[in-house]
């Protein structure tokens, strides 16, 4: 097994700060401050966040000596959404290597759980972790369900499936969106077997439900969570992370 241990905190939680959004949204996300990855590492590096996580073109031209302390996550595929697409499909923009040379201590790849492109996301993971893996370095999957597969089915038994998949496909971390409930989440956590499980912050919610949800995760066995827009959308950023990590990893808030 690779050495997960440049990306996930001493007592075995993380928390990884996601700026990947751009490129599948747009800057419909973004404002004046956050439009600026600077300001977003800023945060990475000021909230000692167990990694960040960013698109192959950010980390170019961003990802300077300055904000190195921060380990990288480097995403290797993405999309666009203005074509929609029932069963979608995410090609490969990044490889391995590029990633290992722009610093990634881990890189990441999103599988659509239920696509009929399943063949084509399924070879092409396979060699991202062959080769990754070869050079020592994590591979996370977002496990997303989002085709034509998963249409009437339900949300809680398919996210179970979900991990389950990441484990046979030989992902060492998955990142999962919330199923709802806690019952569901603790499945689907005990599903993935010995890869770890990180859930999405999701979009910008009200601070009190986002960190309701946050409790919920760590309950369920899982070992963090993988946020962007609820921490830099926030209007204040150090203090919903400073509440994130005293729940993620039970360390004391302090004043």
């Amino acid at each position: 097994m690779v050495d997960l241990s440049k990306i996930i905190h001493t007592n075995g939680k993380a928390i990884f700060l996601a700026y990947d959004q751009g490129l599948e949204h747009g800057p419909t996300d973004f404002n004046d401050e956050n439009v600026d990855p600077t300001f977003v590492l800023g945060i990475a590096k000021e909230g000692d966040y167990s990694a960040v996580i960013l698109q192959k073109g950010i980390a170019q031209k961003y990802y300077t000596d300055r904000y190195r302390s921060v380990p990288l996550i480097v995403k290797l595929n993405g999309k666009t959404n203005l074509v929609a697409h029932t069963d979608p499909y995410s090609p490969q923009i990044c490889s391995v290597l590029e990633a290992i040379e722009l610093g990634a201590s881990a890189v990441g790849y999103t599988i659509y759980v239920g696509s009929s492109y399943e063949p084509v996301i399924f070879s092409e993971f396979s060699k991202i972790e062959k080769e990754a893996h070869e050079k020592g370095l994590p591979v996370i999957a977002w496990m997303y369900l989002h085709g034509s597969g998963t249409k009437g089915k339900d949300v809680g038994e398919m996210t179970a499936y979900a991990t389950r998949l990441g484990l046979e496909l030989g992902a060492d971390i998955v990142k999962i969106k919330y199923p709802g409930d806690l019952e569901a989440l603790s499945w689907a956590v005990e599903s993935a077997g010995l890869t770890k499980v990180v859930v999405s912050g999701g979009e910008k919610r009200e601070e009190e439900e986002f960190l309701t949800t946050a409790r919920e995760v760590m309950k369920s066995g899982a070992i963090g969570m993988a946020v962007g827009r609820n921490i830099w959308q926030n209007d204040n950023p150090m203090v919903i992370t400073d509440k994130l990590k005293a729940i993620v990893y039970g360390e004391p808030v302090e004043p």
